[in-house]
C-alpha cells in the first residue's frame, strides 16, 4: 500500500510544521503507522458520517487528525490510502 498526499494535505502539513516543528516526527510517526497498519488501535481509526461519509479518521495526538480515503490504483490495481486533509479536531470535521 502507498500514500498519496492530497494538494490540501500537502498545504496543511506545510503550515502546521511550520508553526510547530515538532509536529512533523509526530505525523511522521503517524503517516508510517497508518501505512503499515491501518486500523492499529494507537490510531484510533474509524470511519465518518454525515456529510463525510465514506472518509476515515485517525489520530496523531489528542487533539490533531487526519482525515483520508481508500482509493484504488487504476495502474497497478492496488489499495492506497489517499490523504485529504490535516489538522485539529475542529478544522478537520
Amino acid at each position: 500500500m502507498q500514500l498519496q498526499w492530497s494538494s490540501q494535505f500537502k498545504r496543511r502539513f506545510k503550515q502546521l510544521t511550520r508553526k510547530d516543528p515538532q509536529l512533523r516526527s509526530s505525523i511522521k510517526q503517524t503517516l508510517e503507522l497508518l501505512l503499515s497498519t491501518p486500523f492499529h488501535p494507537t490510531l484510533k481509526t474509524h470511519k465518518l458520517k454525515g456529510d463525510l461519509n465514506g472518509i476515515w479518521a485517525c489520530s496523531i495526538d489528542y487533539s490533531k487528525r487526519i482525515l483520508f480515503t481508500f482509493v484504488l490504483n487504476e495502474n497497478t490495481g492496488e489499495e492506497e490510502i489517499l490523504l485529504l486533509v490535516l489538522g485539529s479536531h475542529d478544522d478537520v470535521y
